[in-house]
């Protein structure tokens, strides 16, 4: 489908149980889509280039919530990696690993506050515990499908890692185990498994006001690319 082709407004049914209302995604801010919109009741969101006149979005109501970066690598834009407290790479591997078996709950927990930095915790409009459920039951989802890496460290569980096909889609580290300087090894074990199982890059999307995230990912040597803001609005359903 071209892009002209897609629909102005496409139904989002995964925020839909978490907000508890019809969520959508606006292919663009031309006149027709906002008309469109505009008589559609639910949350609504728009990604455009920071670049773009964002006035016909601020005169129908809509807020900015975060910039989206994608980041991709290569094996060769991969960066040497410093022994692990005076560890190699496969002594380290003993420290923190990757398993594709975890406690689906105990990941869950790790949820919790780990997405600070993302778009429906900064919108002021969504319920942080809805937007707490809205990761639950993604990362629930992504593990039914066996897409989730448990990251593991001196065997306990503290944190995760999914994917879908090349991408690393979402992923968190219990506070306990951050600031620790583990997550580039674990990062670098999951894209090597992605890497040798015959993909090309690995890529991801990620806040470009989560400072962590970013230089996790600028450690391992990827580069940064496409970034997109992000607007949402809500609109309310008109009394009868």
């Amino acid at each position: 489908m071209t892009e002209a082709a897609r629909p102005l407004l496409t139904a989002a049914p995964w925020d839909v149980a978490a907000l508890g209302m019809p969520a959508w995604e606006l292919r663009d801010a031309s006149p027709a889509a906002l008309q469109l919109a505009d008589a559609t009741p639910g949350h609504q969101t728009i990604k455009l280039d920071p670049l773009a006149d964002k006035r016909a979005l601020h005169r129908h109501g809509f807020y900015y919530t975060d910039t989206l970066l994608e980041t991709v690598g290569t094996r060769a834009q991969l960066r040497a990696l410093k022994p692990l407290d005076g560890h190699n790479m496969s002594s380290a591997a003993r420290i923190v690993d990757i398993r594709r078996e975890f406690d689906l709950e105990q990941a869950v927990a790790i949820c919790h506050g780990a997405f600070a930095h993302g778009r429906f915790h900064r919108d002021f409009q969504v319920d942080a515990a809805a937007a707490d459920l809205r990761y639950d039951n993604w990362l629930r989802q992504l593990a039914a499908a066996g897409q989730v890496y448990g990251l593991y460290a001196e065997g306990t569980l503290a944190g995760f890692i999914a994917c879908k096909d090349n991408a690393l889609l979402l992923h968190a580290v219990a506070p306990a185990w951050r600031g620790r300087g583990l997550a580039k090894y674990w990062w670098r074990q999951v894209i090597l498994e992605l890497l040798n199982s015959g993909h090309d890059t690995v890529t991801s999307s990620i806040s470009a006001g989560n400072m962590a995230v970013l230089n996790l990912y600028a450690s391992q040597g990827f580069s940064f690319r496409h970034p997109q803001d992000i607007y949402h609005r809500i609109v309310k359903q008109s009394p009868p």
